[in-house]
């Protein structure tokens, strides 16, 4: 991919990431128009190193190139903000297509994909409005389990996380919605409509249940 990008003319390859923290800092560094991003970046998300280049520089342009076309992966990488979605295998010719639409602030996704992500966005349009957008999707389901009275060690099991996973992202979320704890935070996540669907959680499971004193745990 790197020979084929430095082969076309007025393109300039400025670095090339293997995780996470390089791509941030390169984007940093450089501050590119076009950030080629693969989902698979060994320990690391795609989506997640996408999300947060799109918060760093709204303007920079997101064209995705993976192996996964399933939908999860493309309305992932559209929910994160990328531009531009294409599987590898893709012609030469419609990567530069990619890249230069992308570039150009147009969105572009690839001849197999182009149907589905139409009537993603489609829908998108015609949705009401996600309770708290500043927080990403997996925050989102953490807040909607908070909602529903489950202790982090619980959620960490229905999510196949870690209990300092889930601990740290209702820190994290805390902190983004300015909220001092976690029953301001079942209050105004269920005003926003989370918690409310599904079974509920048993008297152990509950946020007033046995976990530290500052309800975190």
């Amino acid at each position: 991919m790197s020979a084929l990008l430095r082969s076309l003319p007025d393109v300039e390859v400025v670095g090339e990431a293997a995780d996470r923290d390089e791509a941030l800092a390169l984007a940093d560094t450089h501050a590119p128009h076009v950030v080629l991003m693969d989902l698979d970046l060994g320990d690391d998300s795609g989506v997640e190193t996408t999300r947060e280049l799109c918060r760093r520089d709204p303007t920079l342009g997101i064209l995705v190139i993976t192996m996964f076309g399933d939908d999860d992966s493309l309305f992932a990488s559209i929910r994160a903000g990328a531009r531009g979605f294409l599987l590898k295998g893709a012609s030469p010719a419609e990567v530069e297509r990619a890249v230069r639409s992308v570039a150009n602030g147009d969105f572009m996704l690839g001849p197999q994909l182009a149907q589905r992500g139409a009537l993603y966005l489609s829908g998108a349009r015609t949705r009401g409005a996600v309770p708290f957008p500043e927080l990403t999707d997996r925050e989102r389901e953490v807040v909607d389990l908070v909602a529903r009275g489950y202790d982090n060690a619980t959620i960490a099991r229905r999510l196949v996380l870690s209990t300092k996973t889930v601990r740290n992202y209702v820190y994290g979320v805390l902190a983004k919605l300015d909220v001092p704890d976690r029953g301001q935070l079942i209050v105004r996540a269920r005003e926003a409509g989370l918690g409310s669907d599904g079974e509920e959680a048993d008297e152990t499971a509950r946020a007033g249940g046995p976990e530290g004193r500052d309800g975190l745990t």
